[in-house]
């Protein structure tokens, strides 16, 4: 237990210069329990309670300390493995950084037709609100788990001044995913499946096609990769996963992927040629058509 309270401690100085710029305070030190441990934050914008309790990472909020006690929302439930290193460390602070950030901050008003800026992401509020995951939210998210793709993310928004989700997956991001399930590191399969969960579930169709098709299609029905899919995969994402990787490994399905990677040159249609009566009249013969 004590190394993963060592663990929450580590978050939580990651979280400290965060949390700090958001206006919120430290009101005790961490309070360890007998299965975890807490730590209260609180400032003008409310109150927060940052838990630990198995091997979740959880943040609760409320108006106040009071309120919280009482009725705290959760804002965000993370990952933390009893037994996490640097890295699982890292992930978990990012993701409520960045689940904060977009509650909290005051975000700048973006120029119209400003180029290269990252797009805001869409956060797990506005998804019950009534909105959807997008690719770049999918992209954004895929970047905690793998943040070497971080750098590509940024150059395809300056390269092209919007997100381009088939670019940026067919080189980079399906790559690392597919590797990442070859190597079946388990807590990078649990991070890696709860996000393409989440954003399978309440994600707009192109963003649903972008990692059952493009993504996971990937595996090519290799069996043994596909079985391990499925013991993270959702009720909802696996059905549609190994249906489209059937179909990818049919002879259709074969033709279907090859015609999508290697597209046909364009070709200008033929002019059509006129019908016998047309080139007779467009001759002056005056033929006289049938009554």
């Amino acid at each position: 237990m004590s190394i993963a309270i060592d663990n929450i401690k580590s978050v939580l100085e990651l979280l400290d210069e965060s949390l700090s710029k958001l206006g919120f305070e430290k009101k005790a030190e961490l309070e360890v329990e007998e299965n975890g441990a807490y730590a209260v934050f609180a400032g003008e914008k409310g109150a927060l309670k940052i838990k630990y309790e198995n091997e979740i990472a959880a943040v609760y909020y409320a108006d106040d300390e009071v309120a919280l006690e009482e009725s705290g929302k959760k804002l965000v439930a993370s990952l933390l493995p009893e037994k996490a290193d640097n890295r699982d460390v890292k992930y978990v602070a990012n993701e409520i950084t960045d689940c904060l950030n977009e509650r909290f901050a005051k975000k700048a008003a973006v120029k119209k037709g400003a180029a290269g800026k990252v797009p805001q992401t869409v956060s797990k509020t506005a998804v019950k609100n009534g909105s959807y995951y997008d690719a770049n939210t999918l992209a954004s998210k895929l970047c905690l788990v793998f943040p070497e793709l971080r750098e590509f993310h940024k150059q395809n928004v300056a390269e092209f001044g919007e997100f381009l989700p088939e670019k940026f997956f067919n080189e980079y991001g399906t790559e690392k995913v597919i590797s990442a399930i070859r190597q079946n590191n388990p807590q990078t399969m649990k991070k890696l499946f709860q996000i393409l969960n989440e954003i399978y579930e309440d994600g707009t169709n192109d963003t649903q096609s972008l990692i059952a098709v493009t993504i996971l299609g990937a595996l090519e029905n290799d069996q043994i990769l596909l079985a391990r899919c499925v013991d993270y995969m959702s009720e909802t994402l696996a059905p549609p996963v190994i249906e489209v990787n059937r179909y990818l490994a049919c002879a259709a399905g074969k033709k279907a992927k090859k015609k999508l990677l290697n597209p046909p040159a364009y070709k200008p249609k033929k002019k059509k040629k006129p019908g016998l009566l047309a080139q007779m009249m467009a001759g002056g013969g005056g033929v006289t058509p049938p009554m």
